[in-house]
């Protein structure tokens, strides 16, 4: 039987199965969920085992657990470990969903709920296609590990004790991930490179209490005037970060680089229409994809303090605060960074006023080669599926543990993601366009095979 055939005749058997993982609101973020979580790691294990994998284990760490699987019987043969997570985010705003995001829903060839694509639908893909193989073919091509963790959403904390402490028992020749996207409908990508992150909080402290505008206005410090000022110079006219050495590291985009990513033909003018906007921003002389991929930001996400409801309040605030999160490329120390910054804010922040400086997470930036044999194979069994070649691409987000991955077990990272940017990850109405559920079995044991 094709494989084709083999998917057709199991697809609702299999949505189904697919339905009942995304019932589990394993939010990983949330102490109350720690049923759930822990229930989501028993599913996933289950699953494995039913798939034909072996030594399927729910490791305990001090956070939640990770679940660990295998099939090394093709001596000679390379071994494929295999990354996901099955945690998942809030689901804030609630009113804002058309359906409960625990309620999977079917709509117009979609699958909603939290976790569809991020990352509970991915991470099925692969063990179904798993499955496949072993019932068609009673064997594999290749040695195949898994470890699907449930702590992605809120950084990884202790997936890096797992990796130290289990190091020969995850060693592999690649790991393999899908919890990335296609261009678009149609146009699969393998993402070579992840940009790192670093992330602080500021405040700013004026006064002792919030003071009265008319008695006290012009004649003492600000908290809001102040925090304005101060984050407003961190950008100039152009989009560059004015932070002394924040580009230390950043490599220049390379001749092949720029076609890569022209192969793309992004359609901006689309983009500002979907988003309502009149032009899109950043650093001069970069388009928008060469932007959101390949350079670092310096973004405010929160900027709050004063009088914030109905009417008004004349008041002078005696607190400001701001959160900031920077996206890092190429050889960018998110640790130096931090530093720079901080160093930054205080060398320009107005006098009369106290400072204090926050840092929060890291993560160094990841770049692959796409030269590599295996990524290319993987390209390969996309178009295969697809009837189009796979553009390596460099997105915007940050997955710290695939630096972490690479670097730990001396293995190329392969991402081949099967979601489309536009699925609402991490928002309401998340979804999984089961178009890419169809191919992604397909495209998963075709790269395999070709492996």
């Amino acid at each position: 039987m094709s494989y084709e055939s083999y998917f057709a005749e199991r697809r609702e058997q299999q949505l189904g199965e697919l339905k009942e993982f995304l019932t589990i609101p394993s939010i990983s973020a949330l102490s109350e969920h720690k049923q759930d979580m822990i229930k989501a790691a028993e599913w996933v294990a289950g699953k494995l085992e039913s798939a034909g994998l072996e030594n399927v284990k729910i490791h305990q760490t001090a956070g939640h657990p990770i679940v660990y699987a295998e099939h090394l019987h093709a001596p000679g043969k390379p071994t494929i470990l295999v990354y996901g997570h099955y945690d998942v985010q809030p689901v804030d705003p609630l009113n804002l969903w058309e359906t409960p995001p625990f309620e999977p829903t079917e709509r117009d060839g979609k699958l909603y709920a939290r976790g569809a694509t991020d990352d509970k639908g991915q991470v099925f893909l692969h063990i179904k296609a798993i499955e496949a193989l072993l019932k068609q073919e009673q064997q594999l091509p290749v040695n195949v590990k898994f470890c699907i963790e449930g702590e992605e959403e809120i950084s990884s904390p202790n997936l890096l004790t797992f990796l130290n402490e289990q190091q020969e028992m995850l060693a592999t020749d690649a790991v393999l991930i899908s919890d990335t996207s296609l261009i678009e409908k149609g146009k699969p990508a393998i993402s070579i490179g992840l940009r790192g992150l670093c992330s602080l909080e500021v405040s700013i402290q004026a006064s002792n209490t919030d003071l009265h505008s008319g008695t006290y206005g012009g004649g003492v410090p600000n908290a809001l005037h102040a925090m304005v000022e101060l984050l407003a110079s961190l950008h100039d006219k152009q989009g560059r970060i004015t932070v002394e050495g924040f580009y230390e590291g950043v490599p220049e985009l390379t001749a092949a680089m720029h076609e890569e990513f022209e192969k793309q033909n992004f359609n901006e003018e689309q983009l500002k229409k979907t988003l309502g906007l009149s032009t899109t921003y950043g650093e001069e002389g970069y388009t928008f994809v060469e932007r959101t991929g390949a350079r670092p930001t310096l973004e405010l996400n929160g900027v709050w303090g004063g009088f914030q409801g109905e009417g008004t309040k004349t008041v002078i605030p005696k607190e400001a605060h701001a959160k900031i999160t920077c996206r890092l490329v190429g050889q960018q120390d998110p640790q130096r960074i931090l530093d720079a910054i901080i160093a930054h804010l205080h060398a320009n922040v107005q006098p009369g006023v106290t400072l204090k400086v926050k840092p929060g997470e890291k993560a160094r930036a990841f770049d692959m080669d796409p030269s590599i044999p295996l990524l290319q194979t993987a390209a390969d069994a996309y178009e295969a599926v697809y009837g189009t070649r796979a553009l390596f691409t460099k997105d915007g987000g940050s997955i710290p543990i695939v630096e972490t991955f690479s670097r730990q077990l001396s293995a190329p990272v392969i991402m081949m993601g099967f979601g489309l940017p536009d699925e609402n990850l991490h928002a309401p109405n998340e979804h999984f366009n089961l178009e890419n559920f169809d191919k992604g079995l397909l495209t998963i044991v075709e790269f395999l095979k070709r492996v």
